[in-house]
């Protein structure tokens, strides 16, 4: 599968007119070779170009990480003294010849450690944004990987479910997502969750990315719950929202607001036509219904490997949905000093449409 995908790169590469590709550890770097770090005061950083087997710069303790690996790899090991770490840089660049030429890099995952080495590389040669390098190879997932997200959601969802019981008036938001964390490592996802879950109660529920707090629920809340889970790499990202006790007539009208603009957004979804469809189609529901101006955030967005990546499900993406990409139908009303409601589910386009992976009720659920 790497071999694969390194070949894959290389087309890229060529296409883009860059010397080198160099990552530092992430997502993309795991998605090429297979290889995952932590990111520490230890600097590793590998670099691919067009013709050639990538090369590594990398701690010696993290050497045995490249035994068995089923592709040709070149590994520069530094050993623990930061003075001497120049040395190795430079000596990776002068094996690929890289002094002074065109390096690209993925801004939002490029740390400045490692982007300094690569500064003394490239010396007063720009480093160009090389996201699209990458990310045009990993918007389409292929059939292992909608398996596995597959498998998140249903992870998630299960979750989710054996956390329902101890939602009531009087229990803290910060207990709900500890629990709902538990629960997801029990249920099957691995440890490092895609986002830490959003459980947000009441007044807190208008903000749509609010960190769950000591707050209690109260009767007559939406307690809104945004939740993920991750399984071989690949990762879900859900969002249901609930009545705590009871639900009035306002709340009730809201919510079921937000669920017609989440099958209009779903409805949409269909390979050739524009991402920005997906996002009129659920922001029309909203606008309709008077409540545009408290939707305050793109409609989704693409995942996979990360819980935010290509493609973005906004009203000027002109991009056109194809088979293999993934991403969220999310619409939300934010009502602010009062409440929210999100409802959240994940979608792979296929060949003849399109496949919702999630199927958890979305109907306003009273608890407690």
């Amino acid at each position: 599968m790497n071999i694969s995908r390194l070949s894959a790169l290389s087309a890229s590469l060529h296409a883009s007119g860059l010397d080198a590709l160099a990552l530092n550890p992430g997502p993309s770097l795991a998605y090429l070779t297979g290889l995952r770090f932590h990111l520490s005061e230890r600097p590793v950083l590998t670099f691919f170009t067009a013709d050639r087997p990538p090369v590594i710069v990398l701690p010696e303790l993290e050497m045995l990480k490249l035994v068995g690996l089923p592709y040709e790899i070149k590994a520069f090991p530094y050993p623990e003294n930061p003075l001497e770490w120049d040395g190795y840089f430079k000596a990776a660049a002068s094996f690929l010849s890289l002094e002074g030429r065109q390096i690209g890099v993925e801004p939002r995952a490029m740390r400045i450690l490692e982007f300094g080495f690569i500064k003394k590389i490239a010396g007063e040669t720009e480093c160009p944004d090389a996201s699209a390098v990458v990310s045009r190879l990993r918007v389409h997932k292929d059939a292992g990987e909608v398996a596995a997200m597959r498998k998140a959601v249903q992870v998630a969802q299960e979750a989710l479910q054996a956390t329902l019981p101890s939602i009531q008036a009087g229990v803290t938001e910060e207990a709900i997502a500890a629990e709902l964390f538990v629960q997801l490592l029990r249920h099957g996802s691995q440890p490092e969750l895609p986002f830490a879950p959003i459980v947000s109660g009441g007044s807190n529920g208008a903000n749509p990315h609010a960190v769950p707090s000591g707050r209690k629920l109260q009767c007559g809340d939406l307690l809104v719950v945004d939740w993920g889970a991750a399984v071989d790499g690949m990762i879900s990202d859900l969002t249901r929202t609930y009545a705590v006790c009871e639900a009035g007539p306002g709340l009730q009208k809201i919510h079921r607001i937000v669920q017609e603009a989440n099958a209009a957004g779903r409805a949409a979804a269909r390979p050739g036509e524009p991402c920005s469809a997906v996002d009129r189609a659920a922001r029309g529901v909203i606008e309709k219904a008077g409540y545009g101006e408290y939707f305050t955030h793109r409609t989704g967005h693409g995942i996979g490997m990360e819980a935010h990546e290509e493609p973005y499900m906004r009203g000027d993406n002109e991009q056109p949905m194809e088979p293999g990409m993934a991403f969220t139908v999310e619409p939300g009303i934010y009502l602010p000093g009062r409440n929210g409601v999100r409802i959240e589910d994940n979608v792979v386009i296929t060949e003849q449409g399109a496949e919702c992976l999630s199927d958890m009720p979305r109907e306003l659920k009273v608890l407690g």
